[in-house]
């Protein structure tokens, strides 16, 4: 009777044996096919997000006036500090902004560095696009 058993284990794990190589052994193929226009958009996102074209940004103003002042306070500011500055011009006046910042958090820190050399800069509510 024991050798029956033991006949009978031994043939249970050389069959379950045999049926777990064949499963390891399946090779599996998969076909993807993407669209083109989904390049063309991912491509376009990015540009966009370079030129900062989309999204909430929190930008700080320094200066709100004529372009003469715009130019020496963004000359001044850019030889104190490293964040990205522009003029933009709102007629009729031009607004120096500063940086480019993801949240109101980042915006604050970079704010309190820079309200020691310009006391009156802001953060003006993002506009949404």
């Amino acid at each position: 009777m024991r050798k029956l058993s033991l006949n009978k284990l031994l043939l249970s794990c050389f069959i379950s044996g045999i049926s777990f190589l064949n499963l390891t052994a399946q090779e599996g193929q998969v076909n993807i096919s993407e669209n083109d226009k989904i390049t063309k958009l991912l491509e376009l996102k990015a540009e966009m997000s370079k030129d900062n074209e989309i999204g909430d940004r929190y930008k700080i103003q320094l200066f709100y006036g004529n372009n003469g002042e715009a130019n020496e306070v963004i000359k001044d500011y850019r030889s104190k500090f490293e964040y990205p500055s522009l003029i933009a011009y709102e007629a009729p006046n031009y607004k120096v902004w500063v940086g480019n910042f993801r949240n109101r958090l980042e915006a604050d820190r970079a704010l309190l560095k820079i309200k020691e050399s310009f006391p009156s800069a802001f953060i003006p509510k993002p506009r949404r696009k």
